[in-house]
C-alpha cells in the first residue's frame, strides 16, 4: 500500500506540472483553476486517506481490543460529519 506522503507528493508533481505549463503560456484564468482544483483534490484525498485509515487492521501491539465493522463504521461517521 503507498504511504500517504506518497500519495500526497504524486497529486502535488501533477498539478505543479500544470500549473507551471499555464504559468509559461501566461493563462492566468488557468493558474487560479488549478490552484482550486488542487485544493479541493488534497481535502477530497485527505479524507479518503483517512477513512482507509480507519479500515485497516490495527497493529496488534497498539490496540487492546478489536474493532468491528460497526465501530469502523461509527468513526466514518464522525469523520464525514459536517460541522
Amino acid at each position: 500500500m503507498r504511504a500517504r506522503e506518497r500519495i500526497l507528493k504524486s497529486l502535488e508533481k501533477v498539478y505543479r506540472a500544470a500549473f507551471e505549463a499555464a504559468e509559461e503560456a501566461g493563462d492566468t484564468k488557468e493558474m487560479q483553476r488549478l490552484d482550486l482544483e488542487y485544493q479541493r483534490d488534497q481535502v477530497h484525498l485527505e479524507v479518503l486517506l483517512d477513512i482507509r485509515e480507519l479500515l485497516l487492521p490495527a497493529e496488534p501491539d497498539t490496540v487492546e481490543r478489536t474493532t468491528s465493522l460497526l465501530e469502523k463504521a461509527q468513526q466514518i461517521r464522525k469523520l464525514t460529519r459536517l460541522r
